[in-house]
């Protein structure tokens, strides 16, 4: 599944690399985010977000992951390669278990606990996009 993009596409902020394992959630996830203009790219799992961005780093504004995937990598794991490699682009996770502290987060993050609401989702994703955002 390649990049999915809408008309007037947050290009100022990049990509969003939507990773989330359940695929209901996932597609959920995707269309919410296009229907608010953003570009998304899902993928199914933190090992597959891993290899995506090894091509594609660039392009990614907004890295958006769920902590607990099968795998050999889960999102925290992702949130660390991520925030080692490229620490000035801005992490947001998601979980209905874990908290970015328990699972060993060690970058500032934007954080939602599942579930969440649509409005939720959306201010934390703002919020993640600034500058200046908070842990």
């Amino acid at each position: 599944m390649g990049p999915v993009s809408t008309a007037d596409g947050h290009l100022s902020d990049g990509l969003i690399l939507v990773v989330e394992d359940d695929p209901l959630i996932l597609e959920f996830l995707c269309e919410i985010l296009q229907e608010e203009g953003f570009t998304v790219e899902p993928q199914i799992s933190a090992d597959a977000a891993s290899q995506f961005l090894e091509q594609h780093a660039p392009e990614v504004g907004l890295l958006l992951t769920d902590i607990t995937m099968p795998g050999k990598l889960n999102g925290a794991d992702l949130a660390n390669q991520f925030g080692d490699r490229w620490p000035d682009k801005p992490i947001m996770i998601m979980s209905g278990f874990e908290t970015p502290k328990s699972s060993g987060v060690k970058h500032r993050v934007a954080f939602i606990k599942k579930p969440w609401a649509v409005g939720q989702l959306l201010d934390c994703v703002q919020s993640a996009l600034k500058p200046n955002r908070t842990v």
